[in-house]
């Protein structure tokens, strides 16, 4: 039996996709599934980018109904949840797949995995000195333009210093 595109259970179409469907059974019957639009919706993420990060490996191929619709899952909705936090705060793709697996348990060794956390960790601490040195200037910034000077400020040099941006501080 697999999941049909009203919802409801019908005849397994081809092997390849009931494999998928059939992953979402538990013991007391099936998950509760949504679909695409449904995911993008919770998530705040759009649908184009929902699936650029399926084929990026951010979050699982879904499975697949009769009629070949994507059925999502409420870990999916968490998963790309966290995914479109990251994405906001600055993070690479592969920087978020790293702390995806880290966050899972599946990044390799204990010293795998604390190294992983520690340049992730170093690397906020990095953006972290960026952006409070941006505040600082945004601040001085406005201070001085409540004061009427219409002069710039030094916003540009201030993001532009490589002891910032490399992390030396």
């Amino acid at each position: 039996m697999a999941l049909t595109a009203s919802g409801e259970l019908g005849p397994c179409p081809p092997p390849t996709s009931c494999a998928k469907v059939h992953a979402l059974g538990s013991g007391r019957g099936l998950r509760v599934t949504i679909s695409i639009g449904e995911l993008s919706r919770r998530s705040g993420v759009r649908i184009p980018t929902i699936r650029y990060y399926e084929q990026n490996r951010l979050i699982s191929a879904p499975a697949r109904t009769e009629g070949q619709q994507r059925r999502y899952t409420e870990e999916d909705v968490v998963r790309l949840s966290f995914v479109r936090q990251a994405r906001e705060l600055g993070l690479e793709v592969d920087a978020i797949r790293e702390l995806l697996e880290l966050g899972t348990g599946h990044s390799g060794s204990p010293e795998e995995a604390a190294r992983l956390a520690l340049r992730h960790r170093d690397e906020t601490d990095r953006r972290i000195a960026l952006l409070t040195a941006l505040r600082s200037e945004l601040g001085r910034l406005a201070a001085e333009y409540g004061r009427g000077r219409l002069h710039g400020g030094r916003l540009l040099e201030v993001l532009a210093q490589p002891d910032i941006a490399d992390g030396e501080r």
